[in-house]
C-alpha cells in the first residue's frame, strides 16, 4: 500500500478494466473515458489535489508492483467534527484473502496517529456481505440506515453507514 502518484493513470486504468464487471454493482455508473490512461490521469489530478488540500488521502493497494485496489479517505473534516468518509476495493481475484483488512487496518491508525481524526465512516449496500464483514472486523458498528444515499449502478440505493471511532 502507498499513496497514489501521478505516474499510475495507465497502471489504475488497466486495473479497472480488470475489475469492471467485478465493481459494476457497487459503483456509480462510468463512462468509457474512466476506463482508460487519460480518464485515470484526470481523476488522479482531482484526488491529488484534495490530498494537498487535506480534505483527501488516496492510496493505492499493490501486489507485485501491479495495482489491485484502492483506499482513500475523502471529506475529511477538520474543527469539532474530526471525520473522514472511507472508501475502497479489491481486485476479484484477491477477494477474502484479507487484503481489504490490512489497508484499511493501516488507513485507520493513519486517521488516528497523523490526522488526529476522532471518527470515520463508511458506507455500503446492505447486499454487500463481504465489504460490511470487513468493516464490521476492523471494529465499526452500524449507526443506521440512508434511504437512496448514492446512485450506484445507474439509480439511488439506499446504504447502510457505519463508523469507527478512533478516540
Amino acid at each position: 500500500m502507498r499513496l497514489l502518484a501521478t505516474t499510475d493513470a495507465a497502471a489504475l486504468a488497466q486495473a479497472y478494466r480488470d475489475n469492471r464487471d467485478h465493481l459494476t454493482p457497487w459503483e456509480p455508473s462510468r463512462d468509457d473515458t474512466f476506463f482508460t490512461p487519460a480518464g485515470q490521469a484526470e481523476r488522479t489530478a482531482t484526488q491529488l489535489a484534495g490530498l494537498a488540500a487535506g480534505t483527501e488521502v488516496p492510496w493505492v493497494l499493490t501486489r507485485d508492483e501491479h495495482i489491485v485496489g484502492t483506499i482513500t479517505l475523502t471529506g475529511i473534516v477538520r474543527g469539532p467534527l474530526l471525520s473522514a468518509h472511507v472508501g475502497y476495493w479489491v481486485d476479484v481475484r484477491l477477494q477474502g484473502q484479507g487484503v481489504g483488512s490490512a489497508a484499511l487496518d493501516t488507513v485507520l491508525l493513519y486517521a488516528r496517529e497523523e490526522l488526529g481524526l476522532h471518527r470515520v465512516q463508511a458506507s455500503v449496500l446492505p447486499r454487500n456481505t463481504p465489504s460490511r464483514t470487513v468493516l464490521e472486523r476492523a471494529g465499526f458498528t452500524l449507526i443506521g440506515l440512508a434511504p437512496s444515499y448514492l446512485r450506484i449502478a445507474g439509480s439511488w440505493q439506499d446504504h447502510l453507514l457505519y463508523q469507527r471511532i478512533l478516540t
